[in-house]
C-alpha cells in the first residue's frame, strides 16, 4: 500500500501541475509554455536516433503523457520519510523542479522563451511546480491518514 500511496501522490501532483499549465497557457500571455519545451526535447530525441518526428499533434500528446509520467515519478518522492515533514518535502521538491525548469533549458539548448522569457513567466514556473509538490504532499497526507 505504501508504494501505491507514494505513486498516487506523485500522480496527483503531476496532474495538478499539468492542469495549471494547460489552463494558464490558454489565458495568460506570459504563461510558461512547458508544452513547447517538452516538444522541443522530444523532437530532438527523435532526431538523435534518426526517427521521423511525429506530427505536431502527436508530438504534443506524447509530450503530455511523458511530462505527467516523469513528474509523477519525481513528485512521488514526497512520500519518502513518511507523513512527518511531507509538506516541507513537497514544497522543496516543487521549488527545486521550478528553479530547474527556469535555469536549465537555456544551457541545454532548448531555449529560454518557454519558462524564463519574463520575470512573470519565471515566477509562474517556480510557483506552479511548487504547487504541484504541495498537491502531492496533501494527497500523501490524506492517503496516509493515521496509518503512520
Amino acid at each position: 500500500m505504501s508504494l501505491l500511496r507514494t505513486l498516487g501522490s506523485g500522480l496527483a501532483g503531476a496532474c495538478a501541475l499539468t492542469l495549471i499549465y494547460e489552463g494558464a497557457r490558454r489565458v495568460l500571455a506570459d504563461a510558461p509554455r512547458m508544452d513547447i519545451l517538452g516538444m522541443r526535447a522530444m523532437a530532438r530525441s527523435y532526431n538523435a536516433v534518426g526517427a521521423p518526428t511525429p506530427t505536431p499533434d502527436e508530438l504534443f500528446n506524447r509530450t503530455l503523457v511523458g511530462d505527467i509520467a516523469g513528474n509523477a515519478l519525481y513528485y512521488s518522492a514526497v512520500g519518502l520519510g513518511g507523513r512527518d515533514g511531507v509538506y516541507l518535502r513537497g514544497a522543496a521538491l516543487g521549488l527545486a523542479a521550478g528553479i530547474g525548469a527556469v535555469a536549465l533549458p537555456g544551457p541545454l539548448g532548448l531555449g529560454e522563451d518557454a519558462s524564463a522569457r519574463t520575470p512573470a513567466t519565471q515566477a509562474m514556473t517556480i510557483a506552479w511546480y511548487t504547487l504541484g509538490g504541495l498537491a502531492a504532499a496533501a494527497t500523501y497526507a490524506c492517503l496516509a491518514g493515521t496509518d503512520e
